[in-house]
């Protein structure tokens, strides 16, 4: 397994339309995530990135959006997603669509994003799944330093991994579309082999509370106290 921080400078689409079928796994992604908007709630909702701006989050029940990225169009707030702008625990919600898979460090900008999430805040992640047809293409040598077999696609469970490590708990995981040249990414293919997809989505949230709880001592081992030497004895006075 390689290690998850790179020496080696990613460089994101500036959108969806950067990639090729790129408007094919926003539409999927849309659909993917749509049931969840109305469930959020909150007053902020941070998007980090260029391809988090680009997705449709307006039936959202948070109003407040603020997108943020180095470079790019539609940001609001211009800023290294390392080093947010934000004060520790004031973001309700945050969407990494695809982030990680561009990110040197991912480690390092997940920490950021729980520094500024609060209690029982919601995380919606994004990428590409190495074990699909789109994974195949990072094999061909020819293919390696195009879009989007440059990014870094992390297996599901390793992304699960890391959420855990930070105390989250994870309410959705799913991979869908599985053949990228199609607008529905093959409907019977993604309906019955869902494993193949070439994305996949988490949808985790920050608790504050022990996930698997160790069971606590009621109390410390009770010692029995030793019988004194005569202390029972009864004695009687002989005639």
């Amino acid at each position: 397994m390689k290690p998850a921080h790179t020496l080696q400078k990613l460089t994101s689409p500036h959108s969806w339309a950067g990639l090729p079928w790129g408007e094919y796994y926003r539409e999927a992604l849309e659909r993917q995530l749509q049931p969840w908007w109305p469930k959020l709630f909150g007053f902020h909702l941070l998007k980090i990135g260029n391809l988090s701006a680009g997705l449709d989050t307006e039936i959202c029940a948070i109003s407040h959006q603020v997108n943020v990225g180095l470079a790019g169009e539609n940001l609001h707030v211009l800023a290294d997603p390392y080093q947010l702008p934000f004060a520790g625990k004031s973001v309700d919600a945050c969407l990494l669509a695809h982030t990680l898979s561009y990110a040197e460090d991912p480690h390092r900008m997940l920490r950021e994003v729980d520094r500024v999430m609060i209690d029982d805040g919601w995380l919606v992640i994004s990428s590409f799944n190495p074990f699909s047809l789109l994974g195949l293409g990072k094999l061909i040598p020819g293919l390696r330093k195009r879009q989007p077999y440059i990014s870094r696609m992390f297996t599901q469970m390793r992304l699960l991994d890391w959420l855990s490590l930070l105390n989250y708990e994870v309410l959705e995981q799913q991979r869908f579309h599985v053949l990228p040249w199609q607008r529905k990414g093959g409907k019977f293919l993604s309906t019955h082999l869902p494993a193949l997809g070439c994305m996949s989505v988490i949808v985790a949230r920050k608790r504050t509370f022990p996930l698997t709880p160790t069971p606590m001592k009621v109390g410390a081992r009770k010692h029995s106290l030793g019988r004194a030497v005569g202390a029972t004895k009864s004695y009687r006075k002989q005639p």
